[in-house]
């Protein structure tokens, strides 16, 4: 029974943790959210599409696969905000001149 008053509740926490480190899912969730707000940021310039849709498209391939392997709330939260950023970025990036537009062809 003294344990039990030792140990943190994270059962109502959105961020809860298992209390373990998980560094493979911790690195794919900053590079995920970092790729999105890069290919969100130069979505929004027709100049820069090779950078947003190649950036969007990286991030959407790393957040996959981190979804895949995440364990705790906290990993699938901010995978899930990096993949909508790199989803919008890559489209409008690929609505602007694609992953190879003025490149080939």
């Amino acid at each position: 029974m003294a344990q039990q008053a030792l140990r943190p509740t994270t059962a109502g926490s959105l961020f809860a943790t298992d209390g373990k480190p998980h560094p493979v899912q911790d690195t794919l969730m900053v590079a995920t959210l970092v790729l999105g707000v890069l290919a969100f940021a130069t979505s929004f310039f027709p100049g820069l599409h090779l950078l947003a849709s190649w950036s969007g498209l990286l991030g959407i391939f790393t957040g996959l696969y981190g979804q895949w392997i995440s364990v705790t709330t906290r990993q699938r939260f901010g995978l899930i905000l990096g993949l909508g950023a790199s989803g919008v970025g890559f489209m409008l990036g690929m609505a602007h001149g694609g992953l190879f537009g003025g490149l080939i062809g």
